[in-house]
């Protein structure tokens, strides 16, 4: 699979933002699709994650209420809506893919995270800066 993450920006602190991951070389419709951002140095860290195929998310505890992941199925492609951005959400967003198949159904949904880090398909980065 492959994927391109756009969608990035220069913000001002509490503006929005709206990334996007189209893929290519598969249906969408059996993956697990993460959301990771990396800040100057700092590790990659993992944001969000949605199954295209159930819906189910997760969402990192420094974003909850504040973004929102969703899918259509139809375009390919998995969106990361970002509210009430703030300086430290500053970063190369990059969004990654795995089969369903390799995240355990009887796990919390949050453990895909570590999967998609070890095992994903992964895209080029989106530059997101938040100015205070």
């Amino acid at each position: 699979v492959q994927l391109q993450a756009s969608g990035g920006g220069l913000v001002q602190s509490e503006g929005s933002l709206r990334l996007s991951c189209v893929a290519s070389g598969v249906t969408l419709d059996y993956y697990v699709i993460g959301w990771f951002r990396q800040a100057p140095g700092k590790e990659r860290e993992g944001v969000s994650c949605i199954s295209t195929s159930d819906g189910t998310t997760y969402y990192v505890d420094s974003v909850k209420g504040r973004f929102t992941i969703s899918k259509d199925n139809g375009k390919n492609t998995v969106y990361l809506q970002m509210n009430s951005l703030k300086p430290e959400d500053t970063g190369v967003y990059f969004c990654a893919a795995v089969h369903e198949s390799l995240v355990s159904a009887t796990e919390p949904f949050g453990q895909a995270m570590k999967i998609l880090r070890d095992f994903g398909s992964w895209g080029q980065g989106t530059l997101v800066t938040v100015s205070s």
